[in-house]
């Protein structure tokens, strides 16, 4: 049985194929059933971690589970909106511990707080960084940001 036709078995018209070629598959997940649907391509397809990246489409933040599934030689990737201004999402880390340090990026660049984290202290940014400003959010570039001066 094909991926795709698996997790349509699975999760019905809780999930939308977006895109699929011989290598990829593309598939939009609400948030809702995102870590179910990572767990099942785990436990059920032998899909690993890879990365999440993020995308900011204005209305929400977009992340992008990249999970690749080797003897299939496919990488299945997730988009899971995530609506703004509740920008909450559970964390993958219980059924990806690697998700660990990524989450932590992608809270600090676009704002998503990720709940049940087990430890989401700053990452990259400066510890005087302003509150409330993400380097990747579109309305970032607008902010102004204070140049201070610090020793090294």
């Amino acid at each position: 049985m094909r991926i795709d036709e698996s997790l349509t078995n699975k999760f019905g018209q809780q999930i939308e194929v977006q895109g699929k070629s011989k290598r990829r598959l593309f598939l939009t997940v609400p948030k809702a059933i995102a870590l179910e649907v990572c767990r099942f391509l785990k436990e059920e397809l032998g899909a690993r971690f890879s990365t999440i990246s993020g995308v900011d489409t204005r209305s929400a933040v977009e992340l992008l589970f990249h999970l690749p599934i080797d003897r299939e030689h496919l990488v299945v990737t997730l988009r899971v909106p995530v609506a703004k201004p509740d920008l909450e999402m559970p964390t993958a880390t219980g059924v990806y511990p690697a998700a660990n340090w990524v989450e932590r990026e992608i809270r600090e660049m676009f704002g998503v707080n990720f709940l049940g984290h087990p430890n989401l202290q700053t990452l990259l940014l400066p510890d005087d960084w302003p509150a409330g400003v993400y380097p990747l959010r579109k309305h970032s570039y607008d902010s102004e940001i204070e140049n201070t001066e610090r020793e090294n």
